[in-house]
């Protein structure tokens, strides 16, 4: 099947993309490797920042200026003005599409406060947001016209003189390879925190494919060393404790029972100050029992329910141990207000750096940005497509795909795939998390060395090719490798603290260092990596690292 626009992710930003595409007489597809319904946006409950009132120029200020404080002068402001004055037409919109926000008693949409925030412009479907308003788009997508072409797992885009052309995509059912033509092509595929297995909110899957894609094609990443981790996830499960929580008035007490920190500033000092009261032996709860039932039940839903299924806890009554957990990844494709360096070809949501969140996102604005940038990418793919002819596909990077594919069947191993993927995890969380050194993030580049050397020895067990889940984990795996190296790399590249990255060995922020870090492979294994904004390359990171 050809189409004029694909979009490869179906979370906020794809299906924002896809509607905005879509017209009576072109054809669009939202390709996900997955099922439809399942992405990080639907894991998004705490809400989505917007000051509903577009003339009040006043209050749109103060989240500009807000955004800009929470990204750590690595924030563009263009794109963050963008985004905030865009943002009382997006509610709009989603509010035609279907999207019943919660109401206060005049009526109007309710907002409530989040971490970073002046005022109050964080609009709400109890603690279930993102579920609400994916729902809701799905329907929308396909009332339009858009295709869903669900469990397919893009393995590269195709070009011609440096013009798009096409993706490349294993069809999960058969394994097969599809080549899928087009004028025009948006990654939306969702960021990369699932690399901290173990330690994060997000599914197992969420391995920064599209980033690993993007690297393949020449395509520099940016800002990959600044990974929020969110200062709440539930201890026995990593389930995401929204940040709605502690904006609905909760607290956070150590095992003294005493409050620590102000549980609405940014999610980096928050987490940073939870584990601190960790590494003292000390024990972080969430403390919602000062509340009134009710208002729990009525505002928190979600939340009630999991903590009793998932820990066993009232949270009415007990005590939530909480710790914090990888959530979103800030880092990502370089991009120019959606517009990628090969024509034809944009990104935008998580797997995109536009200038909106910087060394720091702010809780509530990743729905926003998600949508903003997916519908300006919509009408970007849109209009690029209008005029264009398909091009040819260049089938070496078919042949080469196909290759991959065979080579994992046609050998044995003896090696286990998801044992590496757990080892992963361990290893970034410990050595590459929220604490970084320059001996910790050496011992994770040695490692993570190590195992893409050994990913390469991995094959199936299983070799019927219908439904082999094998297949698919394998190569998640390699791309969350590559991805993975990348953030260690920019990492010891910034000797500074800075939002998201703290170094204890670099602990103060640097002006002269406010600018961010661009990577990419000049081939498989090799990067080089620099300051932006920068005449010459500071560090081309060619050689292997010693210690």
């Amino acid at each position: 099947m050809i189409y004029d626009v694909i979009i490869v992710g179906g979370g906020i930003a794809g299906l924002m993309a896809a509607i905005e595409a879509k017209t009576s007489s072109n054809k669009v597809a939202v390709i996900t490797k997955g099922n439809i319904f399942k992405s990080n946006s639907s894991l998004a409950s705490g809400g989505i920042n917007a000051v509903l009132d577009k003339n009040n120029t006043h209050e749109i200020k103060k989240h500009i200026d807000d955004t800009i404080k929470g990204g750590y002068g690595l924030s563009d402001k263009k794109s963050v003005s963008y985004m905030c004055n865009r943002a009382p037409h997006i509610i709009k919109k989603l509010v035609s599409y279907g999207v019943e926000f919660d109401k206060d008693e005049n009526g109007e949409i309710a907002q409530r406060s989040f971490g970073g925030g002046v005022s109050k412009r964080t609009c709400y479907v109890g603690d279930k947001t993102g579920s609400a308003i994916m729902q809701v788009l799905i329907k929308q997508a396909k009332i339009v016209g858009v295709d869903f072409v669900a469990n397919n797992f893009v393995m590269n885009v195709t070009k011609l003189k440096n013009k798009i052309s096409g993706v490349v995509a294993i069809r999960r059912i058969d394994s097969s390879l599809m080549v899928y033509p087009a004028k025009s092509v948006i990654l939306a595929g969702g960021g990369y925190a699932g690399i901290y297995r173990g330690h994060s909110t997000n599914a197992q899957d969420y391995t920064g494919d599209v980033l690993a894609i993007a690297l393949r094609s020449g395509l520099n990443l940016k800002d990959m060393e600044f990974v929020q981790f969110h200062p709440t996830g539930m201890a026995k499960s990593s389930y995401l404790i929204s940040e709605a929580a502690r904006g609905e008035g909760g607290y956070l007490v150590n095992s003294d029972g005493k409050r620590f920190v102000n549980e609405l500033e940014t999610r980096d000092i928050v987490a940073r100050a939870i584990l601190t009261q960790v590494n003292k032996g000390k024990k972080v709860y969430l403390d919602l029992r000062h509340l009134d039932k009710k208002h729990i039940e009525t505002k928190l839903p979600s939340l009630y329910k999991a903590a009793y299924n998932q820990a066993g806890i009232d949270v009415t009554t007990e005590l939530l141990e909480v710790t914090p957990v990888a959530h979103y990844s800030m880092g990502g494709i370089e991009s120019k207000m959606t517009k990628t360096d090969i024509k034809g070809l944009f990104a935008c949501g998580e797997c995109a750096v536009n200038g909106i969140h910087g060394a720091n996102r702010l809780g509530g604005n990743s729905l926003l940005e998600g949508a903003v940038f997916g519908e300006l990418a919509g009408k970007k793919a849109k209009e690029f497509a209008k005029h264009k002819e398909f091009l040819p596909i260049d089938y070496n990077i078919v042949v080469k795909d196909q290759k991959v594919v065979d080579k994992i069947f046609d050998r044995d191993t003896s090696k286990n795939f998801n044992s590496m993927r757990i080892s992963m995890g361990e290893t970034m969380f410990k050595n590459a998390g929220i604490h970084r050194d320059y001996n910790s993030l050496i011992r994770a580049y040695d490692y993570i060395k190590y195992l893409r050397k050994e990913a390469g020895t991995l094959h199936c067990i299983d070799k019927g090719r219908n439904n082999n889940v094998e297949l698919i984990s394998i190569l998640e795996l390699k791309n969350a490798l590559e991805v993975a190296e990348v953030v260690i790399l920019s990492a010891l590249e910034r000797e500074e603290s800075r939002g998201a990255h703290s170094r204890d060995d670099f602990t103060k922020t640097l002006k002269a260092n406010e600018k961010s870090i661009l990577v990419n492979e000049l081939k498989k294994g090799y990067f080089q990596i620099w300051y932006e904004h920068k005449s010459a390359l500071l560090n081309c990171i060619i050689k292997k690292i010693k210690n």
